[in-house]
């Protein structure tokens, strides 16, 4: 073998060689419209960003209580149309963390009832808040449930503040203050790539190896500006965008353990990590506080007073 064929062997099996992955899924839909765009207008703009940047699939977690017209339903069948996929948030986003189990379960059924009647469902199952339940015995109840249902945990790696982000834009525009989207679109990106570098990172050390990611983001105003934005900085830095479904095929979907993991609310690595004996502040990106966007609103100078 010469000495071309063995760098050549050698850069297959290199732990650099990968080509980092991630997929999006966007909690909450059908979020309601605001006085910076409607609903629908929303949806359109997603949908437009994912199939203009050949993103392969997409995931929205529904919340069925958000269902209330015609139009809301019109809206996820138009990302179902459109060969994106939904998938299972609850019915009123109720937290595991503050409920009994039979409640939890009862808000459980509900959405799934409701799901029955759209195309391109996947059954998976994400926790509002990311709360898992605060007991054992309440997360074994659950997980019980969701598997005699034909359910799989729609768990996350990557977690943000992208729903405080949205929420200052949104106070922002009803005080009348004028927005400089560049600088907001560049907020948004950065914070948000700064968090899938951060648990990335988490993963190479500790778990040793890569993770197929998933991307926790809102369907919300923010998203509906800049996603498209997003999506090009991902794949700027060398990563792929990949479909929800191949992601959830990766190795940490199966490390899941009800008594062990009591720490679920910054995602799947945090979890399994915390589970081995991490302090959780080594867990969570300093990004996931609202003092610290607060703070970066003002550096970023986001907002003009008029």
């Amino acid at each position: 073998m010469n000495r071309n064929s063995i760098l050549l062997l050698l850069s297959l099996v290199s732990p650099f060689s990968y080509s980092k992955q991630i997929a999006l899924t966007f909690d909450d839909a059908p979020l309601a419209g605001s006085h910076i765009m409607s609903g629908e207008e929303k949806t359109k703009k997603i949908i437009k960003h994912l199939q203009e940047n050949n993103v392969p699939d997409a995931l929205f977690f529904v919340t069925t209580a958000n269902i209330t017209s015609e139009f809301d339903k019109q809206r996820l069948n138009d990302y179902s149309d459109a060969g994106f996929h939904l998938a299972h948030h609850s019915h009123t986003h109720v937290s595991a963390n503050k409920v009994e189990v039979n409640s939890y379960i009862n808000d459980f059924d509900i959405a799934h009832k409701a799901l029955i009647n759209f195309d391109n469902v996947l059954k998976l199952h994400r926790h509002p808040y990311l709360h898992y339940g605060e007991t054992v015995n309440k997360r074994q109840s659950i997980q019980a449930h969701l598997i005699s249902k034909g359910y799989d945990f729609g768990y996350v790696t990557v977690d943000n503040f992208d729903w405080y982000m949205n929420s200052k834009l949104l106070k922002a525009k009803e005080q009348g203050l004028e927005v400089n989207h560049d600088k907001l679109g560049q907020l948004y990106v950065d914070t948000l790539w700064e968090g899938i570098e951060f648990y990335d990172a988490l993963a190479q050390k500790h778990l040793d190896r890569p993770v197929k990611h998933v991307l926790l983001l809102h369907e919300n105003e923010i998203a509906a500006l800049f996603l498209g934005k997003l999506i090009k900085h991902i794949r700027a830095n060398g990563w792929e965008v990949i479909a929800p479904q191949d992601a959830y095929k990766d190795p940490i979907s199966d490390t899941y353990n009800a008594e062990l993991f009591q720490f679920n609310k910054q995602g799947r690595i945090a979890g399994l990590l915390e589970s081995k004996g991490l302090e959780k502040s080594m867990l969570r990106h300093k990004s996931e506080n609202i003092e610290f966007l607060d703070k970066r609103f003002e550096e970023y100078q986001v907002f003009i007073k008029q």
